[in-house]
């Protein structure tokens, strides 16, 4: 189905304060995230591709070690392999791209 509202996917929690939504194809994943203020995404790595976009919200984000203050409007391009992982200092809302799909989240 080419068509999805948000409002209609059930929402999961991978992780305490990380509210996921995802639209699989068959070589990519979109997530679409609600963060609250103060959550920790564990530092992780994972063998997809994955581009962060905040839309809404201070996020402080860790790429390989370096930490960043991301600002509704950044992008950040994660390669496979990498180490990430951050936390949301206010709510935040964040769109993920993942090549290839995220089949763990299906």
């Amino acid at each position: 189905m080419p068509y999805h509202r948000l409002a209609d996917i059930d929402e999961v929690e991978p992780v305490p304060g990380y509210r996921l939504r995802t639209v699989h194809t068959d070589h990519m994943t979109v997530a679409y995230w609600d963060v609250d203020a103060g959550a920790a995404m564990p530092e992780h790595s994972h063998p997809h591709e994955q581009v962060a976009t905040l839309l809404e919200g201070e996020f402080e984000f860790t790429l390989d070690g370096e930490t960043r203050l991301l600002r509704p409007g950044t992008v950040v391009a994660v390669p496979p392999g990498a180490v990430h992982g951050g936390r949301a200092l206010t709510p935040c809302r964040i769109v993920d791209a993942f090549h290839p799909s995220r089949d763990e989240w299906r």
